[in-house]
């Protein structure tokens, strides 16, 4: 079976004296992703002499809408601050997806072809930036211009994954360019 890692969370800074750490979420299903005994494999920051390879969940919980997690590897406050900044990947079968239906993995988006509501060709989903607000998807015109489109249901209101295609209802400015002024 073909599998890939994905980013599930960074390491922040550390809570209490026992090792837990504060997590940087960045997957859309924590619960699922941060289940004791869950293993990640860890990718040091830049410049950190951590030896750490992988890292296993020995408990995980909510903290005034903050995830705390403490590793096993991570006995104390102070291994806890050596691992902040590690970046947590979760290898996972290539053709899973997430639970909820409105998901979805950033492998699964990246080569989709894009088209407007009309189906005209758009480009190519070549990326995905995550933002605080809302993720973008970053669409490649057939010009090759790199354009960005919010990932809301207003301007993306279909994901055909199986189907190779995400529908945009594509706005002058958007993906199209403005029509020149006279």
């Amino acid at each position: 079976m073909e599998t890939i890692d994905v980013l599930v969370g960074r390491i922040g800074k550390p809570h209490g004296i026992r090792g837990d750490v504060t997590i940087d979420v960045r997957t859309d299903e924590p619960d699922r992703r941060f289940a004791p005994g869950s293993v990640f494999a860890v990718e040091p920051p830049k410049g950190s002499a951590s030896t750490l390879r992988s890292l296993t969940v020995a408990s995980a919980k909510w903290h005034q809408s903050v995830l705390l997690v403490r590793f096993e590897e991570v006995p104390d406050r102070t291994a806890a601050e050596a691992a902040r900044g590690i970046l947590l990947h979760a290898t996972i079968a290539a053709d899973e997806s997430p639970e909820d239906p409105d998901e979805y993995y950033d492998h699964q988006l990246i080569g989709l072809a894009a088209y407007d509501v009309s189906g005209a060709a758009l480009g190519e989903v070549t990326g995905l930036v995550h933002g605080g607000a809302q993720d973008l998807l970053t669409v490649r015109t057939p010009d090759g211009r790199d354009t960005l489109v919010p990932f809301v249901k207003e301007l993306v209101p279909e994901v055909d994954v199986a189907g190779g295609r995400v529908v945009i209802a594509d706005r002058p400015g958007l993906v199209t360019p403005l029509p020149e002024d006279d």
